[in-house]
């Protein structure tokens, strides 16, 4: 229920909410990661294993739980068995909209790979500048990689969003987490979007917190600023980016996952 209100829907007075699988031991390693109890986690993962046949009965089973769509989150390191999983979920019923939930440090192979198979890409541009990308994910040229992927996403889906009954079914969001001190390259980045086409839906995110071992790293050691937050939303108002959500200033207090609870992580 915690994803932008175009993917929870709303059906008959109803929210349902998006069918979120999230995948174990991200390709990132970024130090301040509000999920690095799964995401960093590889020894404690390898209880959590599961089969393909499993994974496309998860799968299915979201489905029945009225799920608007199926999520995978850090998925690429999990291409191969994530497209089994799907053409065995398909066999036995599965019909619901597929979303690419990625931090964008993918191959471009794999992004091709995925033409008319993923309907929604929701994609999370994190940095500009690489030594930063470097020093806090563990991620050589983030920026080239990422821009290149979402091209490769733009080409294949473009900027309009298809909509049913208040739910997305086909499209692109590009989110965007800001950090304190500019480190993510926030202006930078909304530049880029804009350039590639301004219709283009943006998700700007405030929530950032010091997760992990960010209070280790003097300039990610406290939340963001309303200065900061404000001068990105006036800037992104600049560049007629008129697409797309804003989170409340204050979400860093509220988007605090405890995944040692597997069943509601995101119950505060």
């Amino acid at each position: 229920m915690g994803e932008e209100p175009i993917l929870v829907g709303n059906k008959n007075d109803e929210k349902t909410g998006v069918g979120n699988i999230f995948f174990g031991n991200c390709n990132l390693k970024c130090i301040y990661c509000q999920n690095y109890q799964i995401s960093q986690n590889p020894e404690n993962e390898a209880l959590f294993e599961t089969t393909i046949d499993s994974l496309a009965d998860i799968m299915v089973d979201l489905q029945k739980q009225n799920a608007n769509s199926i999520g995978f989150v850090s998925p690429t390191h999990f291409v191969p068995q994530i497209i089994e999983g799907i053409e065995r979920a398909i066999q036995k019923g599965l019909n619901l909209p597929l979303i690419y939930n990625t931090n964008c440090y993918d191959s471009l192979e794999i992004i091709k790979l995925f033409n008319s198979i993923i309907d929604i890409y929701l994609p999370d541009l994190k940095y500009y500048f690489n030594e930063f990308s470097l020093k806090y994910s563990n991620a050589k040229n983030y920026f080239e990689f990422a821009k290149q992927n979402i091209i490769e996403m733009y080409n294949q889906l473009g900027s309009e969003l298809i909509i049913e009954n208040n739910v997305l079914k086909r499209g692109i969001i590009i989110r965007h987490l800001i950090l304190p001190n500019d480190l993510s390259g926030s202006f930078e980045i909304l530049k880029f979007i804009s350039e590639l086409d301004k219709n283009i839906t943006v998700s700007l995110m405030a929530q950032y917190y010091p997760a992990h071992k960010a209070h280790n790293y003097l300039l990610l050691s406290r939340s963001i600023t309303e200065t900061e937050y404000f001068k990105v939303i006036d800037y992104m108002d600049k560049l007629n980016l008129e697409n797309g959500y804003i989170q409340d200033f204050d979400s860093n207090e509220y988007y605090q996952p405890d995944f040692e609870n597997r069943k509601k992580p995101f119950e505060l």
